[in-house]
């Protein structure tokens, strides 16, 4: 028999830890865009007018490709999607390997890398996505990093 095991843990801790590794940073990218699109149509629907306000105007939409929803901002936070991942895999291997220090630094190198585009102020939106994707991010980090500790035992 193959014997698996990586500083004092068996096979079924280590297969717990990669599968939530992958769980961490695959799944992660889906759930961040689907609060992107989320946050997108909220607001779509708070810029909409009431039924009951005959001559009110309809605003010009706010997501997807239209004026400057978060989704769009995308285009001027070139990188996101691998940036994100390796944020996530990097504060997973953090937190599993017992070293929450790691969020500190992975926050702090990308404030510093993406603080030009934040600095520029030319579309709000594109603070906002950063800051909802690095919240999403690092939750869904932490949530499985958190629940491959609990699982491995």
């Amino acid at each position: 028999m193959l014997d698996v095991s990586v500083q004092g843990m068996d096979a079924r801790a280590v297969l717990v830890v990669a599968l939530f590794g992958v769980l961490a940073v695959v799944a992660g990218g889906f759930v961040t865009q689907l609060v992107f699109r989320f946050v997108d149509d909220r607001r779509v629907h708070e810029q909409l007018p009431a039924a009951s306000e005959p001559n009110a105007e309809t605003p010009e939409p706010v997501s997807g490709k239209a004026t400057g929803g978060v989704e769009q901002a995308g285009s001027i936070l070139r990188g996101g999607a691998w940036i994100g991942a390796l944020e996530r895999l990097a504060i997973f291997a953090g937190l599993v390997a017992n070293w929450p220090e790691a969020i500190a630094i992975v926050l702090a190198v990308k404030g510093l890398g993406r603080y030009p585009e934040l600095r520029s102020g030319e579309k709000s939106a594109v603070a906002e996505r950063f800051i909802i994707g690095t919240f999403v991010s690092v939750l869904w980090a932490c949530g499985c990093a958190g629940l491959a500790v609990w699982l491995r035992g």
